[in-house]
């Protein structure tokens, strides 16, 4: 009889142990059910943006991933600096301030390259020629894959003389590589490496 006891006592210490293992493995899986659920919901309300319209109300906006936007950006931020930098008038006041808004987009390769036009007296024969200079790009090419990213732009420049005009091709590279955000760099990168492999005639006709 005492043995049967016994005997009882320890299958109810077996089942109340395999209860315990079984109630504790419910409740790590609800606690991280909990907690992953948790943390997908901050998530998603990190991604939400709430705006004050006027002072009265709050507006619900979504936010996008930055990483999406980041190869637009890009090619934007090249395109930018090429209208900026290859856009001359024949003032130079217009030319220098072009200039300078264009290489807060770019490095000391950028600099160098108007440095060399400038000893060249470029910029002063375009003023005293009355000469304007035009660039419409026409693709940009970026590689994702390796940082910086490489970048090869594909543009024409228009040089409008007072008798003619002069259709030229402009093949630049270039890398670009992460940078601070701020008015003067909206998109947030750096132009590195400025080259300009082809720049050549296509070909001129009276105005």
């Amino acid at each position: 009889m005492e043995f049967k006891t016994l005997r009882n006592i320890e299958s109810s210490f077996r089942h109340l142990r395999l209860f315990s293992m079984l109630f504790l493995g419910a409740c790590t899986l609800i606690s991280v059910a909990a907690v992953w659920t948790s943390y997908r919901f901050a998530e998603a309300q990190r991604q939400k943006i709430y705006v004050l319209d006027q002072g009265k109300s709050l507006i619900l906006a979504l936010s996008q991933d930055m990483a999406q936007n980041r190869p637009v950006e890009a090619r934007e931020h090249v395109r930018r600096f090429h209208e900026l930098f290859f856009t001359l008038s024949p003032d130079r006041e217009a030319i220098e301030g072009n200039v300078r808004r264009a290489l807060y987009l770019a490095d000391g390769s950028a600099i160098a390259y108007y440095q060399s036009l400038a000893e060249k007296g470029y910029f002063n024969r375009i003023i005293a020629s009355n000469v304007s200079q035009n660039v419409v790009v026409d693709s940009i090419r970026c590689d994702f894959d390796c940082y910086p990213y490489a970048v090869e732009t594909f543009a024409r420049q228009k040089i409008v003389r007072e008798s003619n005009v002069t259709e030229r091709t402009l093949v630049t590279t270039c890398r670009l590589r992460n940078a601070v955000r701020s008015d003067n760099n909206p998109q947030g990168f750096l132009i590195e490496d400025l080259r300009i492999l082809e720049n050549k005639d296509l070909g001129s006709y009276e105005r």
